[in-house]
């Protein structure tokens, strides 16, 4: 291969660690080539097993396809926890952005909205599945401890998964075809995804640039999440004591609703697990075994 050639092949390989591309069109378009360049290069890789299916690059083949390319590879760092961490952040922007769209969903009352909200979460499971097969690879070909510790990415990126699951909750609510949201509450629930949103910012900030200080923070915003969790709820059961039992439509928005407040509440709960995750990471503070629920 001429070096040229070598170089748009690293460019591909590289764009399909970190931007998740779903099909070979969006890898030519983002780089300006043609897709049969995209496929005549990548064919020999998806061969070998060094792309698989979806896009994911296997990270011990990409050091070695890299190599035999003569090209410079990053330093061992880069290539590992890294690389991670900017998948991490990668991942944590996508659901920051699914969980804007759901929200605007609502206050937009817009199924379409809700429904790209959804669809999102494909990539977001997607983005998981590339982290844990990457931090596989880097815990079987490193035995040092400080690589021991690796596996604690997956839990993160577990989290941002739950997340991205809680999203779709809210998302939901626009498709179930009942009631706008009131006024009041829907004061409440803009109070809510901004203080979630802001959640998911601060215990990104805490893992990845290791600003555990940043808990004291959180702890007041999620403390913020549950006197709107409560309000909330308080308005909903007055609501409801007004309704007929014979209203059924009435009575599944008010259970539709009572999910989406409940979603924002278990956004910020997962969001102080990432902060706590973060203490253990990077300063060895160990994590309460016993449930966050019966530690009050």
């Amino acid at each position: 291969m001429t070096k040229k050639r070598n170089t748009t092949l690293k460019d591909i390989l590289d764009f399909i660690l970190y931007e998740n591309p779903s099909t070979q069109e969006e890898i030519a378009d983002r780089l300006g080539i043609t897709r049969r360049y995209v496929t005549e290069l990548l064919k020999p890789l998806i061969d070998e097993e060094i792309v698989k299916k979806a896009y994911v690059v296997d990270l011990k083949s990409y050091e070695q396809a890299v190599e035999s390319l003569g090209l410079n590879l990053p330093s061992k760092d880069m290539s590992g926890n890294i690389l991670i961490n900017e998948m991490l952040n990668n991942m944590s922007l996508h659901v920051q952005n699914q969980l804007e769209i759901s929200f605007l969903s609502i206050v937009e009352n817009d199924p379409e909205k809700a429904q790209e909200a959804l669809e999102m979460d494909y990539v977001t499971n997607n983005l998981f599945d590339k982290i844990r097969n990457s931090v596989e690879t880097i815990v079987s070909i490193n035995k040092e401890p400080s690589f021991s510790k690796s596996v604690i990415f997956n839990e993160v990126a577990y989290d941002l998964e739950r997340i991205g699951d809680y999203c779709g909750h809210i998302a939901k609510f626009a498709l179930n075809d009942v009631y706008e949201v009131d006024e009041d509450i829907l004061k409440n629930i803009k109070k809510l995804y901004k203080a979630s949103k802001k959640m998911i910012i601060l215990s990104m900030d805490s893992f990845l640039k290791g600003k555990i200080e940043l808990k004291g923070d959180i702890m007041d915003l999620e403390e913020l999440l549950h006197t709107l969790q409560n309000s909330s709820m308080n308005i909903i059961a007055v609501q409801m004591a007004e309704t007929s039992f014979d209203d059924t439509d009435r009575s599944n928005y008010f259970i539709y609703l009572s999910r989406v407040i409940k979603a924002f509440e278990r956004i910020g709960d997962i969001c102080v697990e990432i902060v706590d995750i973060s203490g253990e990471f990077h300063k060895n503070i160990p994590r309460s075994n016993t449930p966050r629920t019966f530690r009050e």
